[in-house]
């Protein structure tokens, strides 16, 4: 069983502890989105360079999470929870004083590593801390401040890009930053004296392939499919399939592994792991594109743009207050929500078009949110139903790594749909302007913003509502793969299997 420093008593203040915590992540994680039009402008950022800004923290996020989530089981989970702090702290730092993209890059990436190190320790330290209806509460908490969080992210963003400059998005991390870091004296410290040592092959490797495939897919818009993302992608298969060998190989011999694959033997977990993938492949590509259109299109403000997003919120809230009560399954209630998810995203995508209205995505955002709240509550739970103790850090570790996989990925592809999308409607709106057409596409629609000529920014703004119009349509269809995915998951009741 894992052990616990102290006495194991279920207070509630630790879990406020680990939520604001995790609030500072995901908040950080989408509030860059709202910023992004003011960033492009200031650093003279192009499309690509804005997905590696984005998928980058999520690349190095889930690179690191496996290992990490093992070193935490180790050496304390909580000590780790402190040190991720400290990290992302300092790279906040550094990305506020970005004088260029690629020091603003570079800094996301130091951000990455430190929620790598935050992330899945939030999620262990709740796996071993609370027991019973307790646990149940705790994962609706923190499934619903991932949901809240991510909603609120953009309202927040979209305040200080307006009042204070894009700088103090990053800027805002650091006196939450500082309170979690006292409030972890409050926090039980626990640990896996059986979790073992490090594996240096296994995680270099994981890196190597992760890296080579969100890589091939960004870079592939830039250089095309063949020649160097050829071979990237080549890599990435190579580093990968290396990756399962060697850890098989490792755990036939007892020695530690990065990824216990034991842990794919759990239906529950290995089923759960495939939805959570496909879901933010399809929230966190569609949550990149509308801040863009919505303000580089339809003209709205930061704040404003912030302001509809964070309708999300409320569906959020409101589903993480419902899902404790409700008398149905846990893999149900994450089916509701994925579907929820699916409908809200297409209605978006065709209520999209150049006379948007403030308020006319609300209703649909507001779907949206109650998706992401029944889904993302009860999802970490139906995961880690059936999963050991001793094995809950590194468990969790590779939950978020899925998520975080499937972020970089989803905003790779989705990113890779708009820009293909921008190009071909602008063609279709404005068949004689090359260098116009180049300069939205590689702009990801921002360069709609600065035309001045009525007619030619009344075609801009056709073309990038039909092309934001398909990527949230693509990224509802994504979400209804999702929805499948869950059909395979075991009622697992909420259960949890305990170490002998």
């Amino acid at each position: 069983m894992t052990l616990l420093t102290g006495a194991r008593q279920q207070s509630w203040l630790p879990l406020f502890v680990l939520g604001v915590g995790m609030s500072m992540i995901i908040i950080d994680a989408t509030i860059v989105n709202v910023a992004v039009p003011a960033i492009m402008a200031d650093l003279g950022l192009t499309a690509t360079d804005v997905e590696w800004v984005n998928s980058i923290y999520s690349l190095a996020f889930a690179a690191l999470l496996i290992p990490l989530g093992r070193t935490g089981d180790t050496h304390g989970r909580r000590r780790m929870f402190a040190i991720g702090l400290v990290v992302f702290l300092a790279a906040s730092m550094l990305a506020a004083a970005a004088g260029s993209g690629t020091l603003l890059i570079g800094a996301r990436v130091v951000q990455g590593v430190g929620a790598s190190m935050v992330v899945p320790m939030t999620l262990a330290i709740i796996n071993a801390l609370y027991t019973g209806p307790r646990r149940t509460v705790a994962f609706a908490v923190w499934g619903s401040i991932i949901g809240g969080m991510a909603a609120l992210g953009p309202l927040l963003g979209g305040w200080l890009v307006t009042d204070f400059g894009w700088r103090w998005a990053f800027w805002v991390n650091l006196p939450i930053g500082l309170l979690v870091l006292l409030g972890t004296l409050k926090v039980p410290e626990s640990r896996d004296p059986r979790a073992g040592g490090m594996d240096v092959p296994g995680g270099l490797l994981s890196v190597l392939g992760t890296t080579s495939l969100v890589f091939g897919l960004i870079e592939g818009q830039r250089y095309g499919w063949g020649g160097p993302i050829l071979l990237a992608f080549l890599l990435a298969v190579l580093a990968l399939t290396a990756f399962v060998l060697v850890e098989r190989a490792r755990a036939r011999a007892g020695r530690p592994v990065v990824l216990d694959f034991s842990l794919l033997a759990i239906p529950s977990f290995r089923y759960g792991g495939a939805a959570a993938m496909i879901i933010s492949l399809g929230e966190f590509g569609m949550i990149l594109v509308l801040p863009l259109f919505l303000q580089s299109a339809i003209g709205f403000s930061a704040f404003q743009t912030g302001l509809i997003i964070a309708s999300l919120a409320g569906g959020t809230f409101l589903a993480g207050g419902l899902v404790p009560k409700l008398p149905l399954a846990p893999r149900v209630i994450v089916r509701v929500g994925l579907a929820l998810e699916a409908a809200g995203a297409i209605a978006i995508g065709l209520a999209v078009s150049p006379s948007l209205g403030p308020w006319t995505l609300v209703p649909w955002l507001v779907v949206y949110g109650i998706g992401i709240g029944f889904a993302s509550a009860q999802l970490p739970n139906v995961m880690l139903a059936d999963v050991p103790a001793r094995q809950s850090g590194v468990a969790s570790g590779l939950q978020s790594t899925v998520r975080q996989l499937g972020a970089a990925i989803g905003i790779a592809v989705l990113g890779a749909v708009l820009v293909t999308g921008l190009d071909q409607a602008m063609a279709d709106h404005l068949p004689g302007s090359p260098q116009l057409r180049a300069a939205v596409r590689e702009s990801a629609g921002a360069a709609v913003a600065g035309i001045r000529d009525p007619a030619r920014h009344a075609a801009a703004v056709a073309a990038s509502a039909e092309a934001t119009g398909r990527v949230t349509i693509v990224a509802g269809i994504v979400l209804l793969g999702g929805v499948g995915a869950t059909l395979l998951l075991p009622d697992t009741g909420g259960r949890r299997r305990e170490e002998e």
